[in-house]
C-alpha cells in the first residue's frame, strides 16, 4: 500500500467509496487484496476505506486483520461474535461504512480489486446498483452447475430477482444503508436489495482463481443456502404444496368415484389390501411434504417474532 494510506491527514473526508469484505476462509489473501484495492483505487483518484469483517471463520483471521489496521488506518476490522454467515457479516460492514458508495467483494480474489472502479463509473443516482457479472468463472464444475440451476429456479420462484446477482456489487450508500432495516435473520441480500430496486446495471468483470484455500461452500451448505432463500423469500413452495394438495385431493376423488361405481356394478367385489395401502400412504406421504413446507414457513415467523440481531460485533480496531 502507499504511504497515503498509511499516513492520512488529520480531516479525512468523506471516502467515495467503502469496500466491504466478509472474511472467513480467506485471511492468507488479506494482505494482497488490501494491497491491489489500494493501487487501483489511488489510482483512480479514489478516497476509500476498506472495513473486514470478521465473520469466525479461521482462528488466526483477527490477528492478521489487526496486523493490517494497525499499520494501515484506512483499513478497518471488525469481528463478529460468532459465525452468522456471509450475508450477515456483510450487512455488518454496510453498517459501518461510511462512503458515498459501498462495494461488497469477496476475501479469495476471485474479485479482482482492480475492477472496483469499473463498477463505480456504471452507478449513478439512477442506477444505484452496479452488479459485476462473469463471463466464465473459475469454480468447480459442480458449483458452476449448481450455480446456473439456482439462477434459473429463483428466475421462476423470484421473478423481481436479477438474475446477474453475485456478491461482487456496488450500492449507492443510502440504498444500502436500508439493508440493516430489514432485521431477519436469515438475510439474503440480493432478494432484499431486489425488493428495495429494480434500476440496476451489470458490467461484465474477469473471474480470477482463486489464491489461496480452498472454497467452504460444500454442496450442503449450498442446499442450505438454496432453501433459506425459497422460504424467505418466495412463496413458490407454498404454492406448490398447496396445488399439490389439491391436486392430490381431486384424484382422491375420483378413485372413490370409481371404487363406489366398481361395487354398486359389481366388477369390484374384493379392492384389495395392497390397492388400499398404497393409497393410504401416497396420501399420508403427501399431507407430511406439505406439513413440512408450511412448518419452514412457521419456522420463519418464529424467527421474525424473536427479533434475533442479524449479526453482533464482538471487537473493533476503530476503538483500540
Amino acid at each position: 500500500m502507499s504511504d497515503n494510506l498509511a499516513n492520512p491527514t488529520s480531516d479525512v473526508p468523506v471516502p467515495d467509496v467503502s469496500i466491504v469484505v466478509p472474511v472467513y476462509g480467506g485471511s492468507a489473501a488479506l494482505p494482497e487484496l488490501c494491497r491491489r484495492l489500494d493501487q487501483a483505487l489511488q489510482s483512480a483518484g479514489l478516497n476509500h476505506e476498506v472495513i473486514l469483517v470478521d465473520d469466525r471463520g479461521q482462528p488466526d483471521t483477527w490477528g492478521v486483520i489487526c496486523a493490517i489496521a494497525a499499520r494501515y488506518p484506512r483499513v478497518r476490522g471488525l469481528r463478529l461474535g460468532r459465525n452468522f454467515g456471509q450475508h450477515a457479516a456483510t450487512i455488518c460492514g454496510i453498517a459501518h461504512a461510511h462512503g458515498e458508495w459501498i462495494v461488497t467483494m469477496d476475501d479469495d480474489l476471485e474479485h479482482p480489486p482492480e475492477s472496483v472502479p469499473t463498477l463505480l463509473a456504471a452507478g449513478d443516482e439512477d442506477h444505484p446498483l452496479v452488479y459485476g457479472t462473469f463471463e466464465k468463472r473459475t469454480h468447480a464444475a459442480y458449483r458452476n452447475l449448481s450455480s446456473e440451476l439456482m439462477r434459473r429456479m429463483l428466475k421462476r420462484a423470484f421473478p423481481d430477482l436479477n438474475e446477474d446477482y453475485c456478491s461482487f456489487r456496488a450500492i449507492h450508500a443510502p440504498l444500502a444503508k436500508q439493508l440493516d432495516r430489514f432485521g431477519f435473520d436469515r438475510p439474503y441480500i440480493d432478494g432484499m436489495l431486489s425488493w428495495l430496486t429494480s434500476s440496476t446495471r451489470s458490467v461484465s468483470v474477469p473471474h480470477q482463481q482463486r489464491q489461496h484455500g480452498e472454497s467452504t461452500y460444500t454442496m450442503r451448505k449450498l442446499l442450505s443456502h438454496a432453501a433459506n432463500i425459497f422460504v424467505t423469500f418466495s412463496y413458490l413452495p407454498l404454492r406448490i404444496a398447496t396445488f399439490g394438495g389439491a391436486a392430490l385431493a381431486a384424484i382422491s376423488f375420483l378413485y372413490l368415484l370409481y371404487v363406489v361405481y366398481g361395487r354398486l356394478s359389481g366388477s369390484i367385489t374384493n379392492p384389495g389390501y395392497a390397492s388400499l395401502m398404497s393409497v393410504v400412504l401416497f396420501a399420508c406421504g403427501i399431507q407430511l411434504l406439505i406439513l413440512g413446507v408450511v412448518g419452514e414457513y412457521v419456522g420463519r415467523l418464529m424467527g421474525a417474532t424473536f427479533r434475533r440481531p442479524v449479526y453482533v460485533v464482538d471487537c473493533d480496531t476503530g476503538s483500540q
